[in-house]
């Protein structure tokens, strides 16, 4: 079964639920896009099968909505909000959650990428990162404890103080993905994956996840509670 938005695409096979974002741009993380991706994951909770968050050809999310975030006024508070607690009910979402990476991740964008449980992505002339620094925003707290958490010590440092952009390759040496394959495999590696999490018994998976990530969710939690001023933005 399929149901379609303006934003984004929710495909329920037997093995998981596939929610594909596309704009028809660049996948903006706008409110309403939070919006669209929080209804398909409350319909995969009832389920109960794994997930498989990706994007569009060439691009998964190149980030927040900017010009809503550099007006910095109620709308980019409640955007940017929806972004940090998207991250964190993904990385402690019951069910599994898989990755399909297809080109292009940055910003907030690669933070959703940090946030599952199996990140494939695709071959390509693609950047991928977390450029803050780069134009001219210091890294929130919440960006630093998501980049930790998955990225290795000498990629941390390269990607978050430096905002370094990686290609596929060099993103699977860092900790932004776990894997890279050709553009038209990534689909079928991210639906392999999640029928094989799909086997496990899915309390012990998530059990073991929010074990696992227990220092990291408790990290990123008080960076969210801190609250706009402490990401940079007007309270």
């Amino acid at each position: 079964m399929r149901s379609v938005t303006d934003l984004l695409t929710i495909r329920n096979d037997d093995a998981c639920t596939v929610v594909t974002l596309d704009d028809g741009k660049v996948n903006a993380l706008s409110l309403a896009m939070f919006e669209a991706i929080d209804a398909a994951l409350d319909a995969a909770v009832e389920r109960r099968l794994p997930v498989v968050l990706t994007g569009r050809d060439g691009v998964f999310s190149a980030g927040f909505d900017l010009e809503v975030l550099r007006a910095g006024d109620a709308d980019a508070r409640a955007m940017v909000g929806a972004g940090f607690e998207l991250s964190y009910r993904l990385l402690s979402f019951p069910v599994p959650v898989v990755i399909a990476c297809t080109g292009h991740a940055l910003a907030m964008g690669v933070f959703l990428v940090l946030s599952g449980d199996y990140r494939v992505g695709a071959y390509g002339d693609y950047r991928i990162g977390a450029n803050e620094v780069a134009i001219g925003i210091p890294m929130p707290d919440f960006g630093i404890e998501i980049c930790r958490q998955r990225l290795t010590p000498a990629a941390f440092n390269r990607a978050v103080i430096n905002a370094e952009m990686f290609d596929p390759e060099a993103a699977v040496a860092a900790g932004f993905l776990d894997r890279a394959v050709g553009g038209r495999e990534v689909m079928d590696v991210a639906e392999g994956m999640a029928a094989q999490l799909g086997a496990f018994d899915v309390r012990v998976h998530t059990k073991t996840k929010l074990r696992a990530r227990a220092g990291a969710l408790g990290a990123i939690r008080a960076a969210i509670d801190a609250g706009p001023a402490a990401w940079g933005l007007r309270g």
